[in-house]
């Protein structure tokens, strides 16, 4: 289905809100590839929603990475508090002139998600450019609150509950832990490009545990104490993911698929790094196409008998 009928069966009209929708499918498609995949299970009438939702996080996340690196870090920090304030502005007035932001503040208005969300996450976009590591689990689980987890929660209300009987805490629940599961996933992943950047996202006491540093990572060789690191980070990662699992059948059917088969794709990410002996340097690791074929072959036939089966309006709201 092309992009237009996409917002065509969402009922977004206006060639100023449909541009701004189509450039963050742009992003989503161009950056979010596994995510982009999985939001092609949703019906339609979700998709352009869900495509604002990750525009606008990647948009934010690259204007973080992109500012002038002659900045200094007050400097930069002014900058993106500047920019967040005049965003949570617009988003409580409604109206934006910004391309990316004029998506999400209409995805934001048509399904009550919460401006606390929003402002939750433009906090940790703004820790990235002040903290460089983090000392235990609970103090990285704070920045993947904002990073990661309000994601989840800004999604729900589009993603639908199974029925009235579903329960939205145990739901929210449930979205928490798969937000923060794919961060970790990330963060693993990208060991060695957040090093370039400064950052280390595997909390300290972790890698005291198995005698890594900073200069150690920064060497860019697996070994032993290393493979350790990653190998109970991984761990960490795949419980989330089986906290998170039993959330899939609460949301409503049409939504199933694409969060199962976005779970499938990036828990595959730890697959591959331990089937690649650990080594998160010398290369992006990946899941390979025909895994992603076969695990979007099946999400599109579940989707396809979902949709059949059940009507597409999300059941409820959280608000």
């Amino acid at each position: 289905m092309t992009a237009g009928r996409e917002l065509d069966a969402a009922g977004i009209g206006g060639a100023a809100i449909r541009a701004s929708y189509l450039r963050c499918r742009t992003i989503n498609a161009a950056h979010g590839k596994t995510f982009y995949l999985a939001t092609l299970l949703l019906p339609p009438a979700k998709r352009p929603y869900v495509h604002a939702l990750y525009g606008f996080a990647r948009y934010v996340d690259d204007f973080v990475d992109d500012l002038a690196p002659t900045m200094s870090t007050e400097q930069r920090a002014t900058r993106l508090h500047d920019w967040g304030a005049d965003f949570l502005a617009d988003l409580d007035w409604g109206s934006t002139s910004d391309p990316v932001s004029r998506a999400v503040i209409d995805t934001a208005a048509r399904w009550n998600i919460p401006a606390s969300y929003f402002a939750d996450f433009l906090d940790s976009m703004r820790m990235d450019l002040t903290v460089s590591s983090y000392p235990s689990y609970a103090d990285l689980a704070k920045y993947m609150w904002g990073s990661a987890a309000v994601i989840g929660l800004q999604m729900l209300p589009i993603l639908g509950r199974a029925d009235d009987a579903t329960r939205w805490d145990v739901l929210e629940a449930h979205a928490i832990d798969l937000g923060m599961a794919f961060q970790l996933t990330n963060f693993i992943r990208d060991v060695a490009e957040d090093l370039r950047r400064g950052r280390i996202y595997l909390p300290q006491e972790s890698l005291d545990r198995f005698g890594v540093d900073r200069d150690r990572l920064a060497r860019g060789r697996v070994d032993e104490p290393i493979r350790n690191l990653l190998a109970w980070e991984i761990e960490r990662a795949r419980r989330l993911y089986a906290k998170a699992a039993p959330g899939i059948d609460l949301v409503h059917p049409t939504s199933r698929d694409c969060l199962c088969t976005a779970a499938t794709l990036y828990a595959g990410i730890l697959d591959e790094v331990e089937r690649n002996d650990y080594d998160v340097f010398t290369h992006r690791v990946h899941v390979g196409w025909q895994r992603r074929a076969s695990a979007g072959l099946q999400g599109l036939r579940g989707s396809w008998t979902a949709r059949r089966a059940a009507p597409a309006t999300p059941t409820g709201s959280a608000s």
